[in-house]
């Protein structure tokens, strides 16, 4: 009978520290830096403990998305529950605080096959939440411009996304023009 190992509470301050710690080192050396010797060292803390919070690498990586995936719900919350949700939804996804880490996990999920399951996972619950969001205040006016609700939630993620990314790469042509027709035709539908 094997034992399951012991991990360390999920509301310690300890935890917290190296959960930020990896942040931190993801998002300025990037993910294939976050191991536990360098998570340890930022975090000021012996390796032994990154181990006792997180018995593997993936379980770390999780943490950090996780605490991530909360803090942007949060913020997706907000902005649905705004006076002008749709525009504050835009502004969301065209905001680029959050671009780093987000690359990261991109790239990551493409070798960690944890990884990608949760960010689909996340991904899929929260479009959910936006269409129903969407379809209760667009309604009939969407299908006027041959779009569903979790279609519009995707143009409007897949748009200021790529805006985000290639923003973060120093591309910027033709990010005026996007910018400007999308608020243009956010105008007309919501008019």
């Amino acid at each position: 009978m094997v034992q399951k190992r012991r991990v360390g509470a999920e509301s310690s301050e300890t935890r917290a520290r190296i959960v930020d710690a990896a942040e931190q080192v993801i998002r300025d050396e990037g993910y294939a830096a976050a191991s536990s010797r360098r998570v340890a060292l930022r975090a000021q803390l012996p390796p032994s403990l990154v181990h006792y919070y997180f018995p593997t690498t993936d379980d770390l990586l999780l943490a950090v998305f996780r605490r991530g995936a909360a803090q942007s719900d949060v913020m997706i919350e907000q902005a649905l529950g705004s006076d002008d949700p749709v525009r504050a939804l835009w502004r969301f996804f065209a905001d680029a605080s959050r671009t780093a880490l987000a690359m990261e996990f991109v790239a990551l999920a493409n070798h960690r096959k944890t990884i990608q399951a949760e960010i689909a996972r996340h991904s899929d619950a929260m479009r959910a939440r936006q269409a129903d969001l969407l379809e209760r205040l667009l309604g009939d006016r969407l299908a006027a411009y041959g779009l569903t609700a979790a279609g519009l939630g995707l143009l409007l993620a897949g748009v200021g996304r790529t805006l985000v990314m290639e923003g973060g790469l120093g591309v910027s042509a033709g990010h005026d023009e996007a910018r400007a027709s999308v608020e243009a035709w956010l105008d007309r539908l919501l008019s």
